[in-house]
Parts: structure tokens; C-alpha cells; sequence
């Protein structure tokens, strides 16, 4: 027997008792006569005791040990004289008489310790020693446990776990695909699904009313740190269900998360916020709610006063700091150059200072008198000590930026505690966008996404108006997943496919399985996906998904620890019936 117990389960209950350990040496500290071994397994960390006078052969093979070295041990569990409240394990340590090594190894290319000194490309290269590290290993921990937790849940709603197939068909609208050739098919393709969407729309025509399933997707997209080329959804559907019958289920696998895992009650149901309203006030349809800032529009305020950069804007809005009256030039200057930064891409900054004496110090001061500077403070309510902070231009251009500074100020300020957590359902989104490029609309969840009832007028009118019956979660501002009730009639299925530019024979090569389907009794139905990865990495405290993944791609969707993707061999591609064109130059 390896071992008798992990290195995290030992304590003064088994004072002399026999046991043998396994692990790896985390380090190892030479006190002339004694020699002291950290021994690390999953579960934790257990002091090994070395003594030169009681067994001066094993001290002497003991200090030969290094990092990394995986080793067993057999020994009497003592007390320590020198405790350490720091580990589960700090009150003893083992007396050994005996060791073996099992696998010696090459020092490590970085230290294996909470802080280490590894880079993220070196940690990538190495992923298999990065897993190693005590955080890491929580992140997963963690995952595993909130996917059971997902589960316990949705098994008690009567959730029916399916499992639905990863060789799917190509599909337009949304991110690329990425294909998959098939070599009984010479010349034909599958694709890797981006989501099940079609196939938990057939389990509803099926019948089985309550689906989902923690599924793998696949997205070439560009990437970022919320972003990978697989990604984990949890993926639900039902029937018979309206939009509130969903949040309301919804709500439950939340608070049941922020309970089970976190220990965080969240009383009553999540707030709703219609997408028009979280874009007005917070430039964004995933808004922070964990601090106020709201945006006032000033547009028609401020025009007509002689300055150009106000008359001549589409829109003109601002957020109020509270007590930052006292911001320096330099740290005035610091947000201007970070809204004229090129993802931003404001102009400039303009500010208000409501000094504590109650006058006013601002950029416009040629324009605005003191009254006018006081009632741009009004449609704040600021107060003195406040600092109001204004962007003027292209409307949605001018939200984003106002989003970007809102987050940096809240973030300065520190606003945005990880500790506290705000949920909210923004709801009434946008059915279509209009995209210049292709000169046509595009669907902004996906094609299957159900109108408003109330807003079918508009389709031969306005299609740009209409509403989608659509919804998503935001936890601090983060999209953590969102859905929609969908479109079940064949009618308004054909409907929506012709405003996306579809042709009848289009649609049918893309979606004749599915419209199909719904002639043979689709239910009302609808359901919602959520990002796993990001929930996970949100309640880890994490600003990346990378480190809530055990094996993520890096920027460029590489796989650098195992060097993927890589070219495959002549023999392969003639049995696949591929020929491969020369890669263009990308710097031409």
C-alpha cells in the first residue's frame, strides 16, 4: 500500500499512530542535525522529520531528495513543537523510518508555490506542473463541485440529462465553425456545434419537456480573457413555459449556486432591466450593478452654448464621481488619455469639478457660466466635493466609451468588491442588427429566437424596432448565459428566416430537419445557456476563464503544451481527399 492517508488529513487524533504517505517533495530544509521534508499531495501538505542521530543513513538520503521528487514514506505521527496554523496539518509531523523513492525529476522550470515565479507562456508550456499549484487546484475543485451542484439541481426540477452529438452540420449566422472532413464523405464536412441549439429545440418536439446537459462548444472566434475555442455551457430547454417560467427556474440555479457553493444567500427574485434602459444608463447590456454612476444624457442641455464638441454631437453624457473634486491635473489627464486610447475612442474628456466650497472649475468654464455649470450638476445631483466627467459624439460610440469609464472610475475607487455580487436579467433585446458589410440583417441571439408578440407589426415596417422575447443573466458584469422563448410555428419561423435574407431554398438546406419538425406539434418552448467557464471563473474571483480550465488554449488558440494545431501528414489528407492551397502571407 502506497498510502495509508493524503497529506491533508492528519491531526493530533493520530498522535503514534503508523502511516505511510506518497507525494511530491514541495521543499526541504536542512537544520544540521535534522532535516525537514514538505511532502504535497492534492489534498495538502505534511511535514516529514529527518533525524541525523536516530538514522544518520536515511537523513543523509533524505537530503538528497529534490524538488518535484515523488517519494513514499513510512513513519509515527508526532506532535510539533513549532505549530503552523496555516496548514490543516500544522500540529503534527511525521517521525519517517523508512523511504523510497518513486520517481525522481529535473528541477522544475518554475516554482511550484501559490506565487510563482512562471510566466503565463512558460505555465502554458507546462501546464501539467502549473496544475501542481495550490490555486489552480482550487479553481478546479471548485468547477467540479459547482457542475455537481448544477446537476443536484436541475435533476430536482425534473431536468433530463441528453446528450446530443459533436459531428453536427454547418450553419450560418453566429461565430465560424470549425469543420471536421469526412473521409466516408469524400468532399463533405461536418461541423463542431457552437451549441446544441437545434437539437434541444427537437428534444422539445420530442417530448422531453425538461433538457440539459454541461456540454462542450466550439467557436473560431478571436479570443480574450473570457473567451476560448471550446468552452463549457450548461445547456437547458422546456416546454410549455413563457419567459417568466424560465427566469423564475433560473433564479433558483443561481441562488441555489450562491448557497451551496459561495454560502451567499440572495433573497427574492433577480431585478429585470430592459436592454434600452441598461444601454441608456450604463452604455452596456451587461451593466456592473454593484455601484450607481448611472449616465444622464445632457445632449440637449448643453448645445447651443458655443462649443463645438457639444453642438456638433449626436449624444452627450456623463457620470458623476462622487468626492473626486480633488482629482489632480495628472490624474485628469490619466483618464483622458485612457478614453483616447483606440479601443475606446473618445476624443477627449471633458470634467466638472464641484469644488467643497460650492464653486465650480471645469474645461468649459469660456462657455458655461456658473449657473450653467450648476444645473449640469442638478441633473446629477452632485453634491460638493463631486466630480462630473462628460463625452460628447457618435451616440453608440460615446455609450461604449461612458461604459469604459464608468468601470475604470468604479475600479479606482474601488467599487467593485468580488465579494458582493449583483445579479440581473436584462430582458427585450434587440431581434435583429443591421449589418453594413452584407447589407442585411443579422439575428442577434440566433435565427430560432421568438419576437415579441406585440412587436409582429413592425416586421414589414421597421424590423430594426422589434423585440426579442430574449433574456440574459449579468452577475457584476459579466454575461454569465442567456436564451429566449423560441420561435415553435413554422409561419414565423419562414418569417424571420426572410428577414435574415434567406431564400425559402436557403433556409431549407440550412433548417429543413427543424422545419420539419415543427409540423409535427412543436410545444411553446424555451430555455436559456450558460457560459460555465465564466460562472466558474467569476465565483473564483478569476479575470480569466484560462484559469478555471484545465487545459486552455492561449490568445492565439494554441495548445503550446502539447504544440496544436500542427499539420498532418500526405497520408492523411489523400484520405481525407484534401489538398492543401500555400498559406497566404499575413504581413502583405
Amino acid at each position: 500500500m502506497y498510502r495509508t492517508h493524503t497529506c491533508g488529513e492528519l491531526n493530533l487524533e493520530h498522535l503514534n499512530k503508523s502511516v505511510n504517505l506518497a507525494g511530491w517533495v514541495q521543499r526541504s530544509r536542512d537544520l544540521g542535525g535534522m532535516t525537514f521534508v514538505d511532502l504535497r499531495d492534492r489534498y495538502g501538505i505534511t511535514q516529514l522529520v529527518f533525524n541525523m542521530e536516530e538514522n544518520r543513513e536515511l537523513c543523509l538520503e533524505a537530503r538528497k531528495l529534490g524538488r518535484e521528487f515523488v517519494i513514499q514514506v513510512t513513519g509515527k505521527v508526532a506532535e510539533r513543537s513549532n505549530k503552523n496554523p496555516k496548514l490543516p496539518t500544522g500540529d503534527i509531523e511525521i517521525i519517517i523510518e523508512t523511504l523510497r523513492i518513486l520517481n525522481p525529476a529535473e528541477v522544475p522550470p518554475f516554482t511550484i508555490e501559490n506565487q510563482t515565479d512562471g510566466g503565463d507562456d512558460l505555465r502554458m508550456k507546462y501546464r501539467y506542473l502549473d496544475l501542481r499549484r495550490t490555486p489552480i487546484r482550487k479553481n478546479l475543485e471548485l468547477r467540479h463541485r459547482m457542475a455537481q451542484e448544477v446537476r443536484r439541481y436541475l435533476d430536482s426540477q425534473g431536468f433530463f440529462e441528453v446528450e446530443t452529438p459533436f459531428l453536427i452540420k454547418t450553419t450560418p449566422e453566429g461565430a465560424r465553425d470549425f469543420v471536421v472532413p469526412s473521409r466516408m464523405n469524400p468532399g463533405q464536412f461536418y461541423a463542431l456545434p457552437q451549441s446544441p441549439q437545434t437539437f434541444k429545440q427537437l428534444l422539445m418536439v420530442a417530448g422531453y419537456d425538461r433538457y440539459f446537459q454541461i456540454v462542450k462548444c466550439f467557436r473560431d472566434e478571436d479570443l480574450r480573457a473570457d473567451r476560448q475555442p471550446e468552452f463549457t455551457q450548461i445547456d437547458c430547454e422546456m416546454s410549455f413555459v413563457e419567459r417568466e417560467d424560465v427566469l423564475d427556474t433560473f433564479d433558483g440555479l443561481a441562488k441555489h449556486l450562491f448557497r451551496e457553493v459561495l454560502g451567499v444567500e440572495v433573497e427574492g427574485s433577480f431585478p429585470r432591466m430592459s436592454y434600452d434602459t441598461a444601454m441608456a444608463e450604463y452604455g452596456t447590456d451587461k451593466p456592473d450593478l454593484r455601484f450607481e454612476m448611472k449616465f444622464k444624457e445632457l445632449t440637449s442641455l448643453v448645445q447651443g452654448k458655443g462649443f463645438q464638441v457639444f453642438d456638433g454631437a449626436e449624444y452627450t453624457g456623463g457620470i458623476c464621481a462622487q468626492g473626486c473634486a480633488g482629482y489632480s491635473r495628472k490624474e485628469l489627464d490619466e483618464l483622458t488619455d485612457f478614453v483616447k486610447r483606440p479601443q475606446i475612442g473618445a476624443k477627449g474628456l471633458i470634467y466638472v469639478k464641484y469644488n467643497e466650497d460650492g464653486t465650480f472649475r471645469s474645461t468649459v468654464e469660456k462657455f458655461f457660466g456658473e449657473e450653467d455649470l450648476k444645473s449640469l450638476a442638478n441633473q446629477f445631483q452632485a453634491r460638493p466635493g463631486d466630480l462630473i466627467l462628460i463625452l460628447a459624439g457618435d451616440r453608440s460610440a460615446t455609450l461604449k466609451a461612458l461604459s469604459e469609464l464608468r468601470l475604470e472610475m468604479g475600479s479606482r475607487l474601488n467599487l467593485m468588491d468580488k465579494d458582493t455580487y449583483r445579479p440581473l436579467w436584462v430582458v427585450d433585446f434587440p431581434l435583429l442588427e443591421w449589418d453594413e458589410e452584407s447589407g442585411r440583417y443579422h439575428a442577434m441571439h440566433h435565427p430560432f429566437t421568438s419576437p415579441k408578440i406585440e412587436d409582429l407589426k413592425l416586421f414589414n415596417t421597421e424590423p430594426g424596432k422589434v423585440r426579442a422575447n430574449a433574456y440574459d443573466l449579468v452577475i457584476n458584469g459579466v454575461e454569465i448565459g442567456g436564451g429566449s422563448i423560441r420561435i415553435h410555428d413554422e409561419k414565423l419561423q419562414k418569417l424571420m428566416f426572410k428577414n435574415l435574407g434567406f431564400t425559402d431554398e436557403d433556409a431549407m438546406e440550412k433548417f429543413g430537419f427543424l422545419m420539419s419538425a415543427f409540423r409535427y406539434g412543436a410545444p411553446p418552448h424555451g430555455g436559456i445557456a450558460f457560459g460555465f467557464d465564466r460562472w466558474v471563473a467569476l465565483f473564483a474571483g478569476q479575470d480569466s476563464i484560462r484559469d478555471v480550465i484545465a487545459f486552455p488554449k492561449n490568445n492565439s488558440g494554441r495548445d503550446v503544451m502539447i504544440d496544436t494545431p500542427s499539420g498532418i501528414s500526405d497520408e492523411q489528407l489523400n484520405e481525407l481527399n484534401l489538398l492543401l492551397r500555400p498559406v497566404k502571407d499575413q504581413t502583405q
